[in-house]
């Protein structure tokens, strides 16, 4: 809470004591039953939430703030709605106040963040005071922030005026570098206004979907199906489009691959007591967090070949005849690709060989690694004629190596774990951690001991590499 703020640059309440109550007790005994914390979610990169007075929305709202961890340390938070007064071209940043004021106290303005977007926007971004003044769409957010965090971070208020795409997409351009991890994005928006219940949960679900699945086109594509659908009473289908179209353009610009929307919550005003059912508007909650991309993305083709290579090796090295097609397509054609070819026998493990670089194709470097993982594992007698026919084979393509600073920097079942220390070192595979059901101390302890050489706990002053690995398995393509 900011303390000994000038008053003269702090924006008074617009819409306290009518879109939310106007005193913080009342405040805090309507919200708190919408907040129920998450346990173990990933902290959100964005939410798509509603703007409506809390007895309509609030519960909607704060499903969608439930999502964010108590605690978490966010640099600053994005505010984006359209303008419900005026209409201008391009968007409105608020770099009038130093803070605005809820009944719950002041929240800090990024006052610096928005000129900056005002310098770099080339007349995207401008900022004027009637856009913000008595605009309820990101005010409404505020006090639903204040319950969550002890300190809000900063924010950055912006209001669109336009539906333009061009122009939509010029601001998130300017936006897109700020689309981070560091940063919280909250886009505020209603969906549909005033079709009958059932149209409007037709018409709110399409577009939740839309959101959900797809990226900006899909998302344009099921506004303009609604409208061609012509629901009787409909306004719009959604009064916040433009700042969706913003965020969806953002995802598309870093790839929509590294993003999960899910949809957790709708309602409508013809769920609310103060509600009628045959002209309402609509509420979905949407939380989008980052996810791991995909490290490669191979066909299913070049994933069966990788397996045929590696069996066609070892059967041609013990004369058995092999009718498997081995010859290289798409990526087993390029260079640079780390291995490991890992066999089973019966469930357990026969051979595990590879390497982290290599100069080779990779349809090469997996056939060296399949021979040296059968017939040069120094832990096990070289593969037999009786045992190749039984054996199951997995190949992992390996991401470039990652030296870190500290384990905190390794995810258990993500990350593979490569130490060295002086002329010893060894490493497990990520899967490693799966098929042993080891802890984070477990698995760096048995490296270091069984693999590397250096003791149980000679990996806490080892030098530490973390990789990722792409598994293709046999058993996998025999399905």
């Amino acid at each position: 809470m900011i303390r000994n703020q000038d008053v003269s640059k702090v924006r008074r309440p617009a819409v306290a004591g009518s879109f939310y109550p106007a005193s913080a007790d009342e405040i805090r005994s309507m919200v708190s039953p919408w907040l129920r914390p998450s346990v173990d979610s990933p902290a959100p990169q964005a939410l798509i939430v509603p703007h409506a007075g809390y007895v309509f929305s609030g519960e909607v709202a704060g499903a969608a703030y439930s999502r964010l961890p108590r605690g978490h340390a966010y640099k600053r938070i994005f505010l984006i709605g359209p303008s419900h007064r005026v209409g201008f071209a391009g968007a409105s940043v608020d770099t009038l106040y130093n803070a605005v004021a809820t009944p719950l106290g002041n929240v800090r303005i990024d006052a610096a963040m928005g000129k900056e977007l005002i310098r770099k926007g080339d007349g995207a971004f401008i900022c004027r005071a009637d856009a913000h003044d008595r605009e309820h769409c990101l005010e409404v957010q505020l006090p639903f922030l204040q319950m969550i965090f002890e300190d809000v971070p900063p924010i950055v208020p912006i209001i669109v005026g336009t539906q333009r795409l061009g122009v939509l997409q010029q601001i998130a351009e300017v936006l897109e570098p700020y689309f981070n991890e560091e940063n919280l994005f909250i886009i505020s928006s209603d969906f549909s206004h005033y079709p009958s219940y059932d149209n409007a949960k037709t018409s709110d679900l399409y577009l939740a979907k839309a959101i959900t699945t797809g990226g900006l086109e899909e998302f344009l594509n099921a506004l303009s199906d609604i409208i061609r659908k012509d629901f009787q009473g409909e306004d719009t289908p959604a009064c916040g489009a433009s700042a969706i179209a913003i965020l969806l353009s953002m995802m598309d610009a870093q790839g929509r691959d590294g993003f999960s929307a899910e949809h957790i919550m709708y309602r409508n005003s013809g769920d609310s007591p103060y509600g009628d059912k045959d002209a309402v508007v609509g509420y979905n909650a949407i939380v989008v967090t980052r996810q791991d991309k995909p490290l490669f993305q191979f066909s299913e083709e070049e994933k069966k070949r990788m397996i045929a290579t590696a069996r066609s090796a070892i059967y041609s090295k013990l004369g058995l005849d092999y009718d498997g097609d081995d010859a290289p397509v798409g990526i087993l054609k390029e260079k640079g690709y780390g291995v490991f070819v890992t066999l089973h026998l019966y469930g357990d493990l026969r051979g595990c060989i590879g390497r982290f670089t290599s100069n080779e194709s990779l349809h090469a470097t997996i056939r060296e690694m399949a021979l040296s993982a059968a017939f040069s594992d120094p832990r096990f007698p070289a593969l037999s004629k009786r045992e190749a026919p039984k054996v199951e084979i997995e190949v992992s393509v390996l991401s470039p190596l990652k030296k870190i600073d500290s384990i905190d920097e390794f995810k258990l079942g993500r990350d593979g774990i490569y130490m060295i220390k002086g002329y010893n070192h060894g490493t497990f595979l990520p899967q490693v951690a799966e098929e042993t059901g080891w802890t984070t101390e477990e698995f760096l302890g048995h490296c270091a001991r069984d693999k590397a050489g250096i003791g149980w706990n000679g990996w806490r002053d080892a030098d530490l590499y973390i990789y990722q690995a792409h598994i293709i398995k046999e058993s996998d393509m025999k399905r």
